[in-house]
């Protein structure tokens, strides 16, 4: 139930509350007065009848009627008037009795129904009053529930936003209340969080660049050293520094907005030949081809980065298999671990997700990723039921082409 309904029924339930305790007590109070003024009107009438019975005239009351309720005829044998309500039979019966002699008790009756009745005509006005009212502040309580129901799906709508990477994204507070504190504290929390990143961005970044320059000199430095085993070590490591930086400095270009994407006709089998051409381990296979136009760079530093984070994390032999616009690389290991799946399929690879068994997604799969984004692609990642990790990269195909046979 949103908040909005929970508002809503509580003010409903509030009002039929505050108007029940109303009719209650309205109720039992002119209960309570209009048996009072009945009982003191009876009692007048005894005390007429009485002296009237002294005098010798007549009057409404009887002497000693058989009918008398006990409790009325064991009350006056204590020389005191009494009054009593008897309730049960057709109607309700006003008693007043009193003794005038050692065996004699003169007593007075009338009908109390007219008095229910008009009791009861007071309990539906009661009844017809608070339903008016009742409805009237439920809608009442009906509106402002929507409207902060409205208002918390505008704050959780921005916050949601704000965690699948929209910094911008913000929430208008209005008023003063709680609601407006939390869409308050939504903002200052994604200022913080975009002045995080992007000093972590610029951090990375400085770092990128600066080890561009010793990197470039170790590279030429390699090439100086005597041919052998060490020389071969030194020259494989110093590739993958040099790759390592490459790769921080792609990041860095995708997080500041300033890669740019140049846009070519390419057949989608050529672009994968071209990706996976440097690994061993590796097989190709092309259901279909087609031509499609994207920036053919982009597309084959993701299959190398999907194509490689098979072989290294899953077990020969890795498959990529062409099949139109949709590319999938398969591999035979054990597939993705739950926890990273779930990221994956939440909020896509994250650079700064730390302390998970898994140590966290890799560049690798960050890049193919924010790669995808810029070509406006569908990369998703699964296990497959047989076993293993597939990923599938899905190209726009806004302008297809069929290549011609």
């Amino acid at each position: 139930m949103s908040v909005g309904a929970k508002v809503a029924v509580a003010v409903a339930v509030a009002a039929l509350c505050v108007a029940g305790a109303i009719g209650v007590l309205v109720h039992r109070t002119t209960a309570a007065g209009q048996l009072a003024t009945a009982r003191s009107g009876l009692d007048q009438e005894l005390l007429s009848a009485a002296a009237a019975h002294a005098d010798g005239r007549r009057s409404d009351a009887r002497l000693d009627p058989p009918d008398l309720p006990g409790p009325v005829a064991r009350a006056v044998r204590g020389d005191v008037r009494v009054t009593y309500l008897q309730q049960g039979g057709d109607h309700p019966v006003l008693w007043a009795a009193t003794r005038i002699s050692d065996r004699k008790v003169l007593a007075i009756r009338r009908s109390y129904a007219p008095d229910m009745d008009s009791l009861a005509a007071l309990d539906r006005t009661l009844l017809a009053t608070g339903a008016a009212v009742t409805v009237p502040v439920s809608l009442a309580g009906l509106l402002l529930g929507v409207r902060m129901g409205r208002r918390a799906t505008a704050a959780a709508r921005t916050a949601e936003r704000i965690a699948d990477g929209d910094l911008d994204a913000r929430v208008r507070p209005h008023g003063q209340d709680e609601i407006a504190r939390l869409a308050a504290s939504v903002n200052t929390m994604a200022d913080a969080l975009g002045a995080r990143l992007e000093a972590e961005r610029r951090v990375t970044a400085d770092i990128a660049h600066e080890l561009r320059t010793p990197v470039a000199g170790m590279s030429a430095a390699v090439g100086l050293l005597p041919p052998g085993r060490a020389s071969e070590l030194v020259a494989g490591s110093v590739r993958k520094l040099r790759g390592l930086v490459e790769d921080v400095l792609e990041v860095a270009r995708m997080d500041s907005h300033a890669a740019t994407v140049e846009t070519e006709e390419r057949e989608v089998s050529a672009m994968t030949r071209r990706a996976v051409a440097g690994l061993d381990g590796v097989r190709l296979t092309v259901v279909a081809d087609a031509v499609v136009a994207t920036d053919p760079r982009r597309v084959e530093r993701i299959l190398a980065n999907l194509a490689a984070n098979a072989l290294r994390h899953g077990a020969p032999p890795v498959e990529v298999e062409v099949d139109g616009p949709v590319i999938r690389v398969r591999d035979h290991g054990p597939g993705f671990p739950a926890d990273l799946l779930a990221v994956l399929h939440i909020s896509g690879p994250q650079r700064f997700r730390t302390g998970s068994r898994t140590g966290g997604t890799g560049l690798g799969l960050t890049i193919a990723t924010g790669q995808a984004r810029l070509l406006g692609a569908r990369l998703t990642f699964r296990n497959r039921p047989e076993g293993g990790a597939e990923s599938e990269l899905r190209l726009p195909t806004d302008n297809p082409f069929t290549p011609a046979p």
